[in-house]
């Protein structure tokens, strides 16, 4: 009853039957990896309207003068007027920005402290940021991590001069997640309009097999429990044998509740790979996000804690039941009646290039920038690895090619990630004025700076803690290492602005 409680009560920030491998992909929740923070008081909160920028098209190609709107919003409640600053500047990423990022979180309680006049930039390609009239490949090459640090660049120039800010204002810039990232190329490539830099959960170093991410998943179960990995383990491997035979797969078409029932001597390797990649992303999204207060007072999340509980309960029946069972909860938590596995159809949608798709909410775009700049692909190279070995990173490089073209392979990919680790400098990044958040068991951070590596660029490693945690509101039962870290940001800030 306990379970089934749990998940009628989780927040539901998507639409009703979205498709399973659509909530969680690539690591990737549908909307965007910085969800909306929700305050239990939020309908008492000030709405803040939406604002454009003519932003440019190509900022590298000065003989390109196309033009296109960008959205951003402001709040001036906590600002004096004063010419000097300081300016907050919150970077858009992989999704819609929200006016309730606007009134509420971490930064806007150091805005509040600092008199800080607060901005959010909305990242071209998401949301309602559109430069061009489709997302066809021929498009998206305006898509990358430069075109938006220069996007904020211009910003930056053009709202100081608006508001009349004089040449010595200190913005700081706040990202989460991808954002965060951009956060500290930005402190990097721009110093000279950008004074301080808060990344959160920021994957520093682009990698085309990701093989990390599910060690730091398993390590994060094996913190609620010593046997729910193993049980995890035991019902996958078992969810291989039912594959074997007619029999055996009809069980796991009832069990696992499949869109489509699987044929008697399946061959298709990529509906196998995107099925047992679905399964592996249950445990991996309600990990990424745990107790990050997204959800607010009042309401309830699927955490480790409730995936554990079922996997470790043996009443439910063997591990495959409850591996079932955990998927049922999610199922329903995200008003799904089927879980939908099918490689061709999930290709089908990412083609789809109209704004008007399902995919434009930022799925077809961030698959993009994956593919062309990032990698960021959860393999299950790892090993020893509870998830199978079933999603290889051959899997993912294919739905570059399906999806964008024959251009986008092995090759191509490789050549990619190398470009953006040279321009940025990985983990080796030299700047200041930056700190780096991580949280433990975000998988995120295996990808990120964990530890100070000069006075000037401090880390801070979040024990207990998941995706971009401390930039959502406090909440009484924060573990006392969040709330320290917090603190540490906002000292970290106030040091900047005096400089």
């Amino acid at each position: 009853m306990r379970i089934l409680l749990l998940s009628l009560c989780i927040f539901l920030f998507i639409n009703k039957n979205i498709n399973a491998w659509r909530v969680f992909h690539h690591g990737r929740m549908v909307g965007g990896n910085i969800g909306k923070p929700f305050h239990y008081r939020s309908s008492k909160l000030k709405t803040i309207p939406e604002k454009w920028f003519m932003q440019n098209l190509d900022h590298f190609n000065p003989g390109n003068d196309q033009k296109w709107k960008q959205k951003y919003f402001v709040n001036e409640d906590f600002y004096r007027g004063s010419p000097s600053g300081p300016v907050f500047l919150m970077i858009g990423g992989e999704g819609e920005a929200s006016d309730k990022w606007m009134t509420q979180g971490a930064w806007i309680d150091y805005a509040k402290v600092y008199k800080a006049l607060c901005f959010q930039l909305e990242h071209r390609y998401y949301g309602k940021s559109h430069p061009t009239p489709d997302l066809s490949t021929k498009n998206l090459q305006y898509l990358t991590s430069q075109q938006a640090l220069a996007d904020l660049a211009f910003f930056i120039q053009t709202i100081s001069a608006q508001y009349k800010l004089n040449d010595d204002v200190k913005w700081i810039v706040f990202g989460g997640s991808y954002p965060g990232s951009l956060a500290a190329w930005m402190r990097m490539k721009y110093p000279h309009l950008v004074h301080g830099a808060m990344s959160a959960s920021g994957p520093l170093l682009a990698e085309v097999d990701f093989k990390d991410y599910f060690r730091v998943v398993d390590e994060a179960l094996a913190t609620s429990s010593n046997t729910c990995a193993t049980a995890v383990r035991q019902g996958t491997t078992q969810v291989e044998i039912l594959l074997r035979h007619m029999i055996g797969q009809r069980n796991i078409n009832e069990k696992f509740k499949l869109c489509d029932p699987i044929d008697q001597n399946i061959n298709n390797t990529n509906d196998v790979s995107n099925l047992f990649e679905t399964l592996a992303g249950n445990f991996a999204g309600v990990v990424q996000y745990n107790k990050d207060n997204r959800i607010g007072k009042g309401r309830s999340n699927i955490t480790i804690d409730s995936l554990c509980e079922i996997m470790d309960n043996d009443s439910l029946g063997p591990p495959i039941d409850r591996l079932a069972a955990v998927n049922t909860m999610l199922l329903d938590a995200y008003n799904q009646t089927c879980l939908d596995y099918k490689y061709d159809k999930m290709i089908k949608q990412y083609r789809n290039v109209s704004w008007g798709s399902e995919t434009s909410e930022g799925g077809r775009q961030w698959n993009y920038q994956t593919c062309t700049e990032f990698g960021f692909f959860q393999s299950s190279a790892y090993s020893p690895q509870n998830f199978g070995n079933r999603f290889p990173v051959n899997f993912f490089i294919q739905q570059c090619i399906d999806i964008f073209g024959p251009k986008y392979n092995k090759d191509f990919l490789d050549a990619s990630v190398r470009r953006t680790n040279t321009l940025y400098g990985a983990l080796n990044i030299d700047v200041t004025n930056v700190v780096f958040v991580q949280g433990s068991i975000d998988p995120w951070h295996a990808l990120g700076i964990t530890k100070t590596q000069s006075l000037g660029a401090p880390a801070i490693y979040i024990e207990g803690t998941a995706h971009c945690a401390n930039m959502y509101p406090q909440a009484a039962d924060d573990p006392p290492q969040l709330t320290a870290a917090r603190i540490q940001i906002a000292e970290l800030i106030n040091s900047w602005i005096r400089l």
